[in-house]
């Protein structure tokens, strides 16, 4: 069967061991996360979690019936259409050409957020796969390090 790259979102109980719980049922069953991201719901006892991951339908549907199961998940939803964004933190050595850095940010919806004495750090947020090809611009001007956050989405 062929795999699929997928988004899945919970609304789960803000408590201890509900990552632990979630997590575990991936490690448990062997599939593999991609990203996962959690934050709590502004104003609630929730939190939202979003997880990519890859697998056959078949594969998907056991995880997302598995979180329906786990007793602090609220709602689980497998998005179709949605929004999907990913940040990236770029450390970059000073000496680089600062105004083609923020030219390369800027196409990305990014910009330079810290300049220091030896290195400037640069963001962007965009689509996972633009991301991807962001990290792949930046080789050409020798960063020191990369940091990827996890994906977020939402439902349109």
């Amino acid at each position: 069967m062929q795999k699929v790259r997928r988004v899945i979102s919970a609304i789960v109980m803000n408590e201890s061991s509900v990552l632990a719980r979630v997590s575990g049922l991936f490690a448990g069953r062997g599939y593999n996360i991609d990203s996962l991201t959690v934050a709590p719901v502004p104003g609630s006892e929730m939190s939202h979690i979003t997880i990519v991951t890859n697998g056959s339908q078949r594969v998907i549907e056991q995880i997302t019936k598995q979180l329906n199961k786990l007793i602090p998940t609220l709602k689980v939803i497998e998005h179709e259409e949605m929004v999907e964004k990913e940040m990236v933190l770029v450390k970059f050595p000073i000496d680089e050409n600062l105004s083609d850095i923020q030219a390369l940010c800027s196409a990305y919806n990014g910009g330079i957020v810290n300049v220091g004495i030896d290195m400037v750090i640069a963001m962007a947020s965009d689509e996972p796969v633009r991301i991807m090809h962001f990290i792949e611009a930046t080789q050409r001007y020798k960063p020191i390090e990369v940091v990827r956050g996890g994906v977020v989405a939402i439902e349109r």
